[in-house]
């Protein structure tokens, strides 16, 4: 005697929710566990020769494998000029800057480091556990903070600067007068982009860029920022969700993003602190940069 069909929908419903679970459960891993690379190539015509940029951000103490050799294999296989990290490798409540400074040990032993403060490591400063700065130089790495280097990499002259702060004053409309934004910021920003070479900016936060007047006010040829985590929870087609001050489903997430003429390359970052939904469809990420000469 045949079943009817009715009979097997429940089976049917509860092997889709089992399947359904599993993959969620396996995206939730994966975002946290599968290092992916992702590659773009920016033509300038200030580059006189190929320059690499190996860029991270918002490790949030995560640790791949083994005293993170993964990791530290992964930026090796990249072979970069320059290994740039955006803020919050570590966690504002960190009992200590180890897992941090021996990343940047092992990384310096790969290509120069450079370092910019998330609002994670201002917050572990605040705090006071250790003397995060030095123990950072003593690393391998530069700390930029209202702070730039001039550097020449395969005849190609830099100038590459960091900075946590907003690019704007915190007014009405975050202007970019010089009489209401942060006088420091203001000089620091105005002396910064008065050169020929190329600049390249350290911007933990996209929004430090990406909102109000700061993107045509200021000539910086490329920001490299972080912080959203891509958005945490990544959608098919729709993108990532979360963008903290930039709203939901900003298009100042993930990638090479476009405002008021100033392009803002956006990691999605290698971790995430203690969120309240933990990345979704979202890798952890090391961004690739390449910069090159138009032809």
């Amino acid at each position: 005697m045949r079943k009817r069909p009715g009979r097997r929908l429940p089976a049917i419903c509860l092997f889709s929710a089992v399947l359904l679970l599993a993959a969620v459960c396996f995206s939730v891993w994966r975002s946290y566990h599968s290092l992916t690379v992702t590659t773009y190539r920016f033509p300038t015509d200030k580059a006189e020769g190929p320059v690499r940029l190996a860029v991270m951000s918002d490790l949030h103490e995560h640790v791949f494998g083994q005293d993170n050799a993964p990791l530290v294999e992964a930026v090796a296989e990249q072979r970069p000029d320059l290994i740039l990290l955006c803020g919050d490798m570590l966690n504002a409540y960190s009992a200590s800057s180890q897992n941090s400074t021996e990343l940047v040990g092992a990384l310096s032993k790969i290509a120069p480091v450079y370092y910019a403060w998330g609002n994670h490591e201002l917050d572990y400063l605040a705090a006071g556990t250790s003397p995060l700065e030095e123990e950072l130089v003593s690393a391998g790495a530069t700390v930029l903070d209202r702070a730039w280097c001039d550097l020449d990499i395969h005849g190609t002259p830099l100038r590459l600067g960091g900075l946590y702060d907003y690019a704007f004053a915190l007014d009405d409309r975050n202007s970019c007068d010089p009489d209401r934004m942060d006088p420091e910021v203001c000089r620091f920003l105005t002396d910064f982009q008065d050169t020929e070479r190329f600049t390249l900016m350290l911007s933990h936060r996209p929004d430090s860029f990406a909102l109000g007047e700061a993107a045509r006010t200021w000539s910086i040829d490329l920001v490299l920022s972080g912080h959203a985590h891509g958005g945490q929870v990544v959608l098919p087609v729709l993108g990532g969700v979360f963008g903290g001050d930039l709203g939901l489903f900003s298009p100042y997430l993930h990638g090479m993003c476009r405002k008021d003429g100033l392009t803002m390359a956006v990691t999605s970052g290698l971790g995430s602190q203690r969120e309240r939904l933990p990345r979704f469809h979202n890798p952890p990420e090391i961004m690739v940069i390449d910069l090159t000469p138009e032809s």
